[in-house]
Formats: C-alpha cells, sequence, structure tokens
C-alpha cells in the first residue's frame, strides 16, 4: 500500500503474555469479542477483516502483513465510504514485551488529517476495551484461584499448603492485610502456620462473585470459627501477573 501522510500512534500495556495478546488478531471470537458481534479476521496475508461496530456500522480491510506473535496490518475503511473508503487507510499493530507484560503499539496511517483527529478518541477507547477483553482473558479462571487462596490459609499440611499457593501465587508475592506485611511465599508460609496455631479452627470462605478490571481483582470473604460463625469479613485486593497469577494481596477487614 502506498505511504499515507497522516499518522495517529497510541500506545497501552496490558498485564498478559504477548502471545495472548496476539490471539485476539488470530481467533476469530476473541477478535469479535474485542469489536462487536458479526466482526471476523482471516489471520494470512490477502485476509479479509471485518468489523462491526455495537451501532451497526461496519469496516472492511484485509490484511497486508502478519508476524506472529509481533505485528500485524491491515486496511481499514467504512463500507459506507465514509469518512474512509474502503482500503483508504491502514492500521499497524505491534506487540512487545514489556515489565508489566506487553506493550501494544498501534499506528493508524491515514490519506487525511480531519480524519485522523475525528479517530483519535475512537482509538482511545477502543484500545481501553482491548485491554479490559485481554485481562479478562488472562482472569478467567481467577475465582478458583482465590478459593485455593483462601482455602490455603486453614491448610495445617505444610506440603499441600506450600503446592496451593505456589499454583496460584508467584514466589514474590507481597500480603499485606491488619496482621500482615509480607514478601514472598516464604514468609507467608510461617505467617499461616502462626496463624492457624493462635487461631485454630479458623478458616476463610468466599462471598459471591469475584470482580476484575484489568488485572486488578477485588474478592469478598468471610472469616468462620470452627463452630462455623462468621467471626469477620473483609475484602481482598489481588493484582495478577501476565500468567494470571497473584502479586500482590491485600486483604481490607470490615
Amino acid at each position: 500500500m502506498t505511504a499515507l501522510p497522516h499518522r495517529l500512534d497510541r500506545e497501552i500495556e496490558i498485564a498478559a503474555r504477548p502471545e495472548t495478546v496476539f490471539r485476539f488478531f488470530t481467533d476469530p471470537a476473541r477478535w469479535a469479542s474485542w469489536w462487536g458481534t458479526g466482526s471476523t479476521i482471516e489471520p494470512s496475508r490477502g485476509g479479509r477483516v471485518r468489523i462491526r461496530y455495537p451501532e451497526g456500522t461496519e469496516v472492511a480491510g484485509e490484511v497486508v502483513g502478519i508476524d506472529p506473535p509481533r505485528e500485524i496490518a491491515f486496511t481499514y475503511g467504512y463500507v459506507s465510504g465514509t469518512p474512509i473508503p474502503p482500503g483508504g487507510s491502514l492500521v499497524t499493530i505491534h506487540v512487545s514485551p514489556s515489565p508489566a507484560g506487553a506493550r501494544v503499539r498501534l499506528t493508524h496511517e491515514l490519506a487525511d488529517a480531519a480524519v485522523r483527529d475525528q479517530h483519535v478518541q475512537g482509538w482511545r477507547y477502543q484500545l481501553s476495551l482491548f485491554a479490559n477483553v485481554v485481562a479478562a482473558d488472562v482472569a478467567a479462571g481467577v475465582a478458583e484461584s482465590v478459593d485455593v487462596w483462601l482455602s490455603a490459609w486453614a491448610e495445617p499440611d505444610e506440603a499441600v499448603r506450600r503446592r496451593m499457593l505456589e499454583r496460584v501465587a508467584e514466589p514474590d508475592v507481597r500480603v499485606r492485610d491488619r496482621f500482615s506485611a509480607l514478601a514472598g511465599l516464604d514468609e507467608v508460609m510461617p505467617h499461616i502456620s502462626a496463624a492457624l496455631h493462635h487461631m485454630p479452627g479458623i478458616r476463610l470462605e468466599r462471598r459471591g462473585d469475584v470482580r476484575q478490571c484489568q488485572g486488578t481483582v477485588l474478592a469478598d470473604w468471610q472469616a468462620v470459627g470452627a463452630d462455623g460463625r462468621p467471626v469477620g469479613s473483609g475484602t481482598n485486593v489481588c493484582q495478577l501477573s501476565p500468567d494470571g497469577r497473584f502479586t500482590s494481596v491485600t486483604g481490607v477487614w470490615n
């Protein structure tokens, strides 16, 4: 495609592996989860691109380059022909590793500066949606992870407890609550042992659904005594790694 004179650049970071991010450019179902029902993509050079926005606006294009999991480029134009005709602009999305997980850099090249400016907020919004759907994919099993984490605080067998924690948390997980200021599983393990000694029979149970947004997870819980009666409650605020494991857990008591 001939180079176009005007460009729009946008960059975001997402707590996900580049390979996870790139699946949303190669899997038609994930592509539609980002753009809207009826959107589809054929992830090969020359493949058809179709975007159907929720209010009905349609975009058509063609994949002009793809290099998984690093880069995809496709033409972008409105089926109606306004304000960009089919084939009238070029979108390039580059994905690279970052400390947070993945850096996503989007460039939209257009023929007209005014039309470019019209799309600035649209891409700001669309990439925000994209960050959310990727984060939801990473966090798909987080409710189970929360249950494992809470159950570990009542597990008396140290070997079993260690396996439970390692399954759902990073080795250097930071833990904070009214009684904890811990750095890493090597500190969490003896802290739980002490809690079991001084508060025998106490267990933690999740209450209600887990909520998540872009790598931050909220999980309500209650502490139950040996007699089954609630003795306290609170909310865990958890941060997820690009692999969906906890990097920090902060417990806020009610």
